[in-house]
């Protein structure tokens, strides 16, 4: 089986939250739109449910050894290598990246919220940080960066709660959790979450809020203006899924974003991005 069979066909526009959308700067665009490509690839292939584990594994191992020049069999993991050699960028960020793909294809359930931190730091984490050297920021914003990208990742595992355990029997939310509460990993299979369920996604939504508390000086700290008004536009769309999270079933109710809602959220903060911007100084022109 070749990867291209294992393809979702989804682009950088279908995501949940903003890839690479046009406020990143278009100079800044390709390593971004190479980065996304290949980890879009490499999530595909964990993500196939019916690809065995053992393929699963040998078509990342491919990615990786593309990646770091060893090969050229996977053409997203030259396209990147390529992308970084002409940007200077280290490949550091996306080999953490394969790191969660693998955890993804072997590790199917988690101890506690820090077990669920530590497969953020792999799979959340280095997106933010490989966008933030793209555009030559400085590491001391990784903290806030990281607090963010692992609340988005939480995020998603608790609007797609379902569609993991039914086609991956993959579980994020963590067991002890779920026993505490009296609620079965079966549970998740539903078509509507018990209240006992939803108040552990919803508890999870609060513990949640605590990142988003600390990702909120995020891009205040970004140099770069127009990355800075997309690390804004994220917190915001993050923080109003979050919210919603805390009382909406994502089994049965539909607890995403669209393009209008985005749209309208965007031209809501603007004016507040913009004047906080002025009053700060601290744009950078591009």
């Amino acid at each position: 089986m070749s990867g291209t069979e294992l393809q979702s066909g989804k682009g950088h526009s279908d995501e949940n939250f903003p890839v690479a959308s046009f406020l990143i700067a278009p100079k800044h665009r390709p390593p971004v739109l190479a980065f996304y490509r290949f980890v879009r690839f490499a999530d595909d292939i964990a993500d196939h449910a019916s690809a065995a584990p053992d393929e699963k594994l040998r078509l990342l191992e491919e990615m990786r050894a593309s990646l770091m020049g060893e090969s050229d069999a996977s053409p997203e993991g030259v396209a990147l290598r390529q992308a970084l050699d002409q940007y200077a960028l280290s490949p550091v960020h996306a080999l953490d990246l394969l790191e969660a793909f693998r955890r993804d294809v072997t590790k199917l359930r988690y101890r506690d919220w820090d077990d669920l931190l530590d497969y953020c730091r792999y799979s959340a984490m280095p997106v933010g940080r490989f966008v933030l050297d793209v555009h030559g920021e400085d590491s001391r914003t990784w903290p806030a960066n990281d607090a963010l990208c692992a609340a988005l990742q939480v995020i998603n595992h608790l609007q797609d709660c379902g569609k993991d355990y039914r086609d991956l029997n993959r579980v994020y939310i963590p067991e002890p959790l779920l026993a505490e509460a009296g609620v079965s990993v079966e549970a998740l299979g539903a078509a509507a979450a018990s209240p006992a369920l939803q108040s552990v996604i919803a508890g999870l939504a609060r513990k949640n809020a605590g990142l988003l508390g600390i990702s909120r000086h995020f891009a205040p700290q970004i140099k770069d203006s127009r990355l800075a008004l997309e690390v804004d536009l994220i917190q915001t769309l993050a923080q109003d899924l979050n919210a919603k999270l805390t009382s909406r079933d994502p089994l049965s109710q539909t607890v995403h974003h669209s393009k209008m809602n985005v749209a309208a959220l965007f031209l809501m903060r603007l004016p507040v991005f913009a004047l906080k911007r002025l009053i700060s100084g601290g744009a950078r022109a591009v």
